[in-house]
């Protein structure tokens, strides 16, 4: 089963998709593929609030977390088969793609579909959250619009790939689609 869950920055994406998964898997120990690279004291302290939210999806829950900034591949392939996967998120695993690695947007696309077509073959619970940022007015410079167009790209892949797709406006969950249907 693989979830997409996507919405705008702070719409609560990531509290709806903690407990997706913790709902689904019960007290199973669930893992958290982390793409975020800590770089500044704003990044620790959002790191250090997604951590303490997932404690308090209940004790029974065990959250074992899997870093993985850009070989989000690699680091599904550590988790056994058949387990419960957040990968938290897709947002800036993209500009860690695009501009800390040294692949090409289709590299990282390769990336991407080989992680989801593994989750697959492994029977994995995967829930994947991205922001959309596709709201505004279109940018002006190519850096952005190519981190744009690159995320777009996967968005789009994800929604028709995924079994489900939920979209997060205000905390609440809409549902786009759902075991392959639109709804």
């Amino acid at each position: 089963m693989i979830l997409f869950v996507s919405g705008g920055a702070r719409s609560g994406k990531s509290d709806i998709a903690e407990q997706r998964l913790v709902d689904a898997v019960g007290s199973s120990p669930c893992y958290y593929l982390a793409t975020a690279a800590v770089y500044d004291a704003e990044m620790a302290e959002r790191v250090a609030r997604h951590q303490q939210a997932r404690s308090g999806h209940g004790q029974a829950v065990r959250w074992i977390t899997l870093e993985a900034p850009v070989d989000i591949d690699q680091a599904l392939a550590e988790v056994p088969d058949g387990s419960a996967v957040l990968l938290d998120c897709i947002t800036l695993w993209a500009s860690q793609v695009l501009y800390g690695s040294q692949l090409s947007d289709d590299e990282g696309m390769l990336l991407l579909i080989r992680m989801l077509s593994d989750a697959r073959t492994r029977s994995i619970y995967l829930v994947i959250v991205s922001n959309d940022i596709n709201e505004a007015l279109p940018p002006t410079d190519t850096q952005t619009w190519r981190y744009l167009a690159f995320l777009q790209r996967a968005h789009r892949w994800l929604a028709a790939e995924a079994d489900s797709v939920l979209e997060v406006v205000a905390g609440c969950a809409i549902e786009w689609k759902n075991h392959g249907k639109l709804l």
